[in-house]
């Protein structure tokens, strides 16, 4: 079977990371799969990069123009929403002509614009669509923060200046994709199954087949390692307690390193003595930024890498790695700690609590709740069984998020795909 992976980057953002992955895991099991990108960053003859690079700047730059204009010229929001307005026809491609399935990730910032997307689904070819955000559920959106308005028709849309009006940029576009899906039979697939809830609620989805699947990872890079090894390595304190927060963009107030910061306060000032014993490692652009002078705790700043190999090495040199994010879908970042047997913290939103397990591999904390997230920084630092938690981190992702059993369950949808195709001819 030939799968061509459609997303905007190889390996740049977290759905580029899943569906690379995704690709080596359907390689590894027997399947010819290929990814198709705007933005190529190895040498990897598995990647193809578009042609004509100067035409998918002119479509990323179009697209932005069109929402920086409707934000009034503000650049609050600019990266928060996409239009479709703008994109490359892929169906002429060599790549699309020999492929049984197109599957589409993440396929924003210029890459396929709603007509591109016509095309595709038009060309008769089997469509899966695994969805990262909440984009394919939504209007314009990436992330709803609590917005129902996508379970009826989208409008109002709260990023838009005055949280915009009954027929605003996030309506015109909503009735655009509500054309296209009319007539589209596309197979979608959720990370998570929180995801799956919310895209079985929203009116552009309705009578579309959906599913959940969740992203695999490579047990054999991603594992447990020498502790002490990795933090000699990383030049990292080695007589402390580490706790790692990891995130492409320190300061997007998403990845709530603000409730980070208010929690480490407050454990400060509950167990002061914890100040000399636990240090904080701080992974991600403009990491540097973050001292935390008011709480007492040593901070170590780390700059963005996508290289593997650090990841790891920073992964096995922590005790707990803690992702207090407002918003999330099923984050690479705390499947890459559990695999290598690190407990993991975070609030109880999206995906997170199905990856952690509470007091298992992990805590959950109460969501937006800094006190609560003390107490999970405390519980797995100094009370919780290490030991017991490293091997049911390890047990989770070997049960659910191999390589084999993820590429197993996409098979089965691809082949459900392909039957449909041949009973509808």
């Amino acid at each position: 079977m030939r799968i061509l992976i459609v997303n905007t980057s190889e390996n740049s953002g977290g759905a580029a990371v899943a569906a690379h992955r995704l690709m080596e895991a359907l390689n590894n099991n027997g399947e010819k799969a290929k990814m198709l990108v705007c933005d190529k960053q190895t040498d990897d003859i598995s990647v193809v990069q578009l042609p004509h690079s100067w035409k998918q700047r002119w479509h990323f730059l179009r697209e932005r123009l069109a929402i920086f204009r409707r934000l009034h010229f503000k650049r609050e929001n600019l990266f928060r929403l996409d239009i479709a307005n703008s994109g490359t026809d892929i169906t002429r491609l060599k790549e699309f002509k020999e492929a049984d399935i197109i599957h589409l990730h993440w396929i924003n910032q210029g890459m396929l614009s709603l007509k591109d997307i016509r095309k595709i689904v038009d060309s008769g070819k089997p469509v899966v669509w695994t969805m990262h955000d909440a984009w394919p559920t939504t209007a314009i959106c990436h992330v709803t923060l609590g917005c129902k308005s996508y379970q009826n028709q989208c409008h109002h849309c709260k990023y838009l200046p005055g949280h915009g009006s009954k027929n605003d940029l996030s309506a015109q576009v909503w009735s655009r994709k509500k054309r296209l899906l009319a007539k589209a039979h596309i197979y979608f697939v959720a990370c998570s199954r929180w995801l799956e809830a919310e895209a079985k609620k929203s009116a552009l989805l309705k009578g579309q087949q959906i599913t959940n699947i969740p992203n695999p990872i490579d047990t054999q890079t991603f594992k447990p390692g020498n502790r002490s090894e990795a933090r000699l390595q990383l030049k990292l304190p080695q007589e402390k307690k580490l706790l790692l927060f990891a995130a492409q963009k320190v300061t997007d107030e998403l990845k709530g390193i603000q409730y980070l910061e208010e929690a480490c306060r407050h454990l400060a000032a509950q167990q002061p003595e914890l100040k000399e014993k636990v240090a904080l490692v701080i992974l991600g652009g403009n990491s540097e930024e973050y001292t935390f002078n008011t709480h007492g705790f040593e901070v170590r700043p780390v700059t963005y890498t996508s290289d593997t190999h650090t990841l790891v090495r920073l992964f096995q040199a922590a005790d707990a790695f803690i992702l207090p994010s407002l918003s999330e879908n099923l984050p690479n970042t705390i499947m890459e700690a559990l695999a290598c047997g690190i407990p993991c913290i975070g609030f109880k939103v999206g995906g997170i609590p199905e990856m952690i397990d509470h007091k298992k591999n992990g805590y959950v904390a109460k969501y937006k709740d800094a006190e609560d997230l003390a107490e999970g920084i405390r519980w797995t630092l100094t009370e919780a069984d290490s030991d017991s938690l490293a091997a049911e981190a390890r047990s989770k992702v070997h049960r659910k998020y191999s390589q084999q059993s993820v590429a197993l369950d996409y098979i089965e949808v691809y082949n459900e795909a392909l039957l449909f195709k041949k009973l509808k001819i």
